[in-house]
């Protein structure tokens, strides 16, 4: 099988898929020691960047040049909002956190700093960049709730959160984007290609980062 544009998309960001496999955060939530606080907190910022996520899907979907890549990309903000919004919402109700004390949480700096760059790239990049942009939450995340998957969690909430980025919805969703992806790469000029190329990397590093900033129970300092 010919070597595909994503191919060499994820050798590029192998290293931080592994530190990212490596990290506490992930360890601690298929152990199951992973402190409760720790992953609320987590839950709380990623209801947050969803938002600014979904509203950088449905700019891919203004900006997609064919009427299929549209309706991908205004489906999938919608799931965005609604589906991963429902897997928050149980977790809440689980905490006893209502919808305004979600609303009254800061963005921490981490972020703030990655949905900035999201949305920075959507206003004002084409369509092909926004692309590499986005990418990285839907692939490693799917890869990395297949990786959990094998392992499984004591925790139930743990588990439930594994079980969401490991099923075949969600592969399925990413599989829709992987071949976008590589439909636009394989228009694009090199130059357009070395952009996607830094915006999936940087972006892959806020992924890493984003886990990182829960462990570390990240707040504003002033």
């Amino acid at each position: 099988m010919a070597r595909q544009f994503t191919d060499e998309l994820w050798a590029e960001i192998s290293p931080i898929y592994e530190a990212i496999l490596a990290h506490p955060f992930l360890r601690g939530l298929t152990r199951g020691d992973l402190p409760d606080a720790v992953f609320r907190a987590y839950v709380i910022q990623d209801a947050l960047y969803l938002r600014d996520y979904a509203r950088c899907l449905a700019i891919a979907a203004a900006k997609s040049p064919t009427d299929p890549g549209c309706e991908m990309f205004a489906d999938h903000a919608k799931t965005a909002l609604v589906v991963e919004r429902s897997l928050h919402e149980g977790f809440f109700q689980e905490w006893g956190l209502s919808e305004e004390q979600i609303n009254r949480t800061p963005m921490s700096p981490t972020n703030l700093a990655y949905t900035s760059y999201l949305l920075r790239v959507g206003y004002g990049a084409p369509f092909e960049e926004l692309l590499g942009a986005v990418l990285p939450c839907y692939w490693i995340y799917w890869e990395v709730g297949k990786s959990l998957e094998a392992k499984g969690s004591a925790n139930r909430l743990y588990q439930r959160w594994i079980d969401t980025y490991a099923s075949e919805e969600f592969g399925s969703a990413v599989r829709q984007v992987l071949a976008v992806m590589n439909g636009a790469a394989a228009e694009a000029s090199e130059k357009c290609r070395i952009a996607i190329r830094q915006h999936f990397v940087t972006t892959s590093r806020y992924e890493w980062l984003f886990w990182d900033a829960a462990f570390r129970e990240e707040a504003w300092p002033i």
